[in-house]
């Protein structure tokens, strides 16, 4: 599931750079970028041993 995320991260990304380009505005820019943030930390988290229930 870890890798999944990583993709996800890898589009949003994309997507950044994507809206930076064109000129969209910061707020979109800003929440595109923290959205990618969270699904790299989300595939970190997922890699950590330990802590499954």
């Amino acid at each position: 599931m870890a890798v999944a995320c990583f993709i996800v991260a890898g589009f949003l990304v994309g997507g950044v750079i994507q809206l930076a380009r064109s000129g969209a505005t910061r707020f979109s820019v800003g929440l595109v970028g923290v959205l990618a943030v969270l699904a790299v930390a989300g595939g970190v988290a997922w890699m950590i041993p330990g802590g499954d229930s």
